[in-house]
Formats: C-alpha cells, structure tokens, sequence
C-alpha cells in the first residue's frame, strides 16, 4: 500500500464557487497548446461558454491575467499564455503531489503527527514535532532495500532504511532537500549503557519538558542548534531512568520507522 500512489484531488474554492481545479488546469493547458479557446473546448469535450467562463475565473482569481485573450471573427477566442498562466499550472502540479505525498503518509502511518507536514507542504512555516528539514547526504542501494543518510544539522545525522521504489519515487541523491518525519511513540529514551552500544540515530539531549500520563510519559529533548527530539513512552521506563527536567538522556529509533518526504 505505501509504495502505491494514492490520488489527491485538489480544489480551490471561494464563496462555494470553484475557481480552480484540476479541470480547469486541464483546460489552460489545452488553450495554451492549442492557442484557441475554441479549439481547447473542442479538444476538451465542453462548450465555448464553459470554456470562457473557465478562462475568466482564473484571471480573476491572479493578479495579472493567467491569458491574454481576443475574439478574432468566426475563430473566436485566440489565446496567449502568460508567464502568470504558466506559474498557475506549474504551482497547481506542485501542490497536487504535495497533497499525494501526504495522502500516502496517512493511509500507511494513520493521522498523528500527519498535519504539520501538510502545513509544510502547502507553504506555511511550522514549529514541527519530530519533522526535520534534512539534507540527503548519502544513498546505499541494496536489492530490497536503501540505507539514507540524511542531514539535520552539523551534529546530527538521520539514518533512513526505505524501498528502492521509494527511493526512485522521491528521486533521492545526495544533496537533495527533504523531510523526516518520525513518530513520537517510535523513539524510545535508552540508558548510557545502551546508547554506548548504539552507531546509528543516537541523540543525546537535555530534558527540557516532561508530560506523565497515568500509562506513558512524553518527553522532550533539547538536541541543540533548536532541534528537539519528542518521545512518548511507558511512564515507568522514565521513572526507572531518573528522568526530570533538567536531566541529560539519551533517545534512539530505529531506520525503519523513517518517514520520507520530498517535493
């Protein structure tokens, strides 16, 4: 299921009336190609009214016209794309697989922590639990598998295994921007002899906040350089661990339970 692409319809709407959708998108593409309205509406299979009052939203919608327009005779409807039009069309593609992508996070990892990558995605700045912006630093294909290096910060590296489909999908290579995005429940705080044991996705921190629940505990750990790790785990491991605010811990996950995202 989570290698399948899952389809996002993506509509933009105001006062319940559509101005853009991927119809509409469909159609400028039509026009430009053709540089008729007409013709678009020929090709596309709907009237030259509906075509027009298509064209018309759209410019309304942009600050300069998506098209710059002209009845000609008989013709009618000569069309020619704006560099507007064409950053419409580009953005909309844009953000239809952003949307995908994020479609495809929830239908394999469910709804926590999902909705701070969607605000990534659309555009907004986030103070994000367990989201980190990341550079790919290195890709190690094997048959079944890829082992990703990704980037945090100077001081912290993410280790990632995901699918070679995967992996061509999001086409990863070093040097390219992208998301990683654990679950809370996947990190678990570990003891100095344990972390002493461990090479990959060690983080050392400073407890800087501590939640108990009757059954868990959330845990927040200050990296440094403004990256905090957070962990839900049994309330009692934390307990046992001496935990309080103020403490130093030690916090792991394992390179399975890396969630990738990339525009």
């Amino acid at each position: 299921m989570a290698d399948d692409k899952i389809d996002a319809y993506l509509e933009l709407r105001s006062g319940g009336r559509l101005l853009v959708g991927r119809d509409r998108i469909r159609l400028l593409e039509a026009v430009a190609e053709h540089g008729s309205i007409s013709k678009a509406a020929k090709a596309m299979g709907i009237s030259y009214k509906t075509a027009w009052e298509a064209v018309d939203a759209i410019n309304n919608l942009l600050p300069t016209p998506a098209f710059v327009t002209r009845t000609s005779g008989r013709v009618g409807g000569a069309a020619e794309m704006t560099e507007e039009g064409r950053r419409l069309i580009t953005a909309f593609h844009r953000l239809e697989d952003h949307l995908a992508r994020i479609s495809s996070l929830i239908a394999a990892e469910g709804l926590e922590d999902v909705g701070d990558a969607l605000l990534w995605a659309t555009g907004f700045k986030i103070s994000a639990r367990n989201i980190f912006r990341t550079e790919v630093v290195s890709v190690r294909r094997w048959p079944v598998d890829v082992e990703v290096v990704l980037k945090v910060s100077d001081e912290h590296a993410i280790h990632a295994i995901i699918t070679n489909a995967a992996t061509e999908q999001l086409d990863l290579a070093p040097g390219r921007k992208a998301l990683a995005l654990v679950k809370a429940p996947f990190v678990r705080l570990v003891s100095p002899a344990d972390a002493s044991r461990l090479r990959r996705n060690l983080f050392r921190g400073t407890v800087v906040r501590r939640i108990d629940a009757e059954v868990h505990s959330e845990v927040h750990l200050d990296l440094g350089k403004g990256k905090t790790l957070v962990a839900v785990v049994p309330r009692h491991q934390v307990e046992d661990l001496g935990l309080v605010e103020g403490s130093t811990a030690a916090a792991t996950f394992e390179p399975d339970h890396v969630i990738i995202a990339a525009d």
